[in-house]
């Protein structure tokens, strides 16, 4: 059965994700905000991701023949709506509550991909029903193979088309917010964090009503009964971020669907990835989150686009926050993109509302910058690349 349409709806009072961040500023605890909002040690790659993906221009074409623009993208045998999609964030729930299944649904909707964090606040069946199996799922490699072999047969029962497996954390980054705040694992709830919470009540309501977030795909491999502490010793045996090709290759003979790498930043990984047999590599630095002294995500992209782009589908995250920079990103030889923030800043601000209002502001966006650069497919975005 073919999926209707999904309407175009704005909120004029956020037409841009810069508004919606502002909003979610004013609506969740700044424990939260500062979270989803910051990067690592001086925030130095965070903000160059963004930057330098601005530095990118593209070229309009005023006086050639012009049918209309669509920006339908067929991607692993699936063509979605729009050339973008819902990165994998952790901790969801925690910077609004039920965060997850909202923007899962809006995705679905939408058409276009949701990925769901193996740390994020809801299961792997809870979004697979929502998405009535479209969803994919993001891996953070176990430790124990018996508990990787596990989680990868409930990817596949719940019908999940992608797989992505983390390469990017080998170690969890050095976020001076997050340890002022409490947010560093084990986390904890302090009598300043608590006051925060108390003047943002929307949050705290939405809070009691979908309880506190936690790991849900992960409960049942959690004993019974953890407290904070233990909780933060359970994540740190239970996971080991380094990825080799011998821990890929298992599961690239496990997983019969699309295999993907996440956090690939140079060639030598890239050639890698290829000689193990993926399907796709997505570019990353996980939004800044992990190395400041690291290169920002789109100049590898565009020497691993123009290396390997005819052997493996190559795509982009990190930086990315509107319309024009996924056109940017695409023009620079990415095939598919995806946003983590520009996300959760419109769940924040606007609650149910937000997924859908979001999806709707980017694609407005981006259709706008084809149609002004006379660019009719996705596929013919570096053709206009200055």
């Amino acid at each position: 059965m073919q999926q209707k349409k999904k309407e175009i709806k704005i909120n004029t009072k956020y037409p841009s994700v810069t508004d919606l961040r502002n909003r979610a500023k004013e609506r969740i605890p700044k424990f939260a905000f500062e979270y989803l909002d910051g990067g690592c040690n001086e925030d130095v790659n965070l903000h160059k991701n963004t930057s330098e993906i601005r530095e990118v221009e593209l070229l309009p074409y005023y006086l050639s023949k012009h049918t209309g623009s669509s920006m339908k993208t067929e991607l692993f045998g699936h063509t979605y709506d729009a050339p973008f999609g819902i990165a994998p964030v952790g901790l969801q729930g925690l910077m609004w509550p039920n965060s997850p299944e909202i923007l899962a649904k809006a995705a679905f909707e939408h058409n276009i991909p949701f990925i769901l964090s193996t740390v994020s606040t809801s299961s792997i069946e809870r979004i697979s029903e929502i998405t009535e199996g479209k969803s994919w799922f993001q891996l953070y490699h176990p430790t124990e193979d018996s508990v990787r072999d596990d989680i990868i047969k409930r990817a596949e029962a719940a019908e999940c088309p992608v797989l992505v497996i983390l390469a990017d954390v080998p170690t969890f980054g050095f976020r001076p917010r997050d340890i002022r705040n409490g947010l560093a694992m084990p986390p904890k709830m302090s009598v300043k964090n608590i006051l925060q919470v108390l003047g943002k009540p929307s949050w705290a309501m939405n809070t009691l009503k979908y309880g506190q977030p936690n790991f849900e795909t992960l409960r049942p491999y959690m004993p019974k009964g953890l407290d904070l502490a233990q909780l933060g010793k359970f994540m740190d045996q239970t996971f080991t971020g380094r990825l080799n090709e011998e821990k890929i290759k298992p599961i690239r003979d496990m997983w019969k669907g699309k295999l993907v790498i996440k956090g690939v930043a140079n060639e030598a990984d890239a050639e890698r990835c290829i000689k193990l047999g993926l399907d796709g590599i997505i570019v990353s630095n996980h939004g800044g989150r992990q190395l400041d002294a690291g290169e920002s995500t789109i100049k590898p992209l565009v020497r691993i686009a123009e290396k390997y782009g005819n052997q493996i589908k190559v795509m982009m995250d990190s930086g990315l926050r509107g319309g024009p920079d996924i056109a940017r990103t695409l023009a620079s030889g990415a095939e598919f993109t995806f946003l983590g923030r520009s996300f959760m800043y419109g769940v924040a601000a606007l609650g149910k509302e937000g997924g859908d209002h979001t999806i709707s502001l980017l694609k407005t966006e981006l259709q706008q910058v084809m149609e002004q650069v006379c660019c009719e497919e996705v596929k013919d975005f570096p053709n206009h690349l200055l």
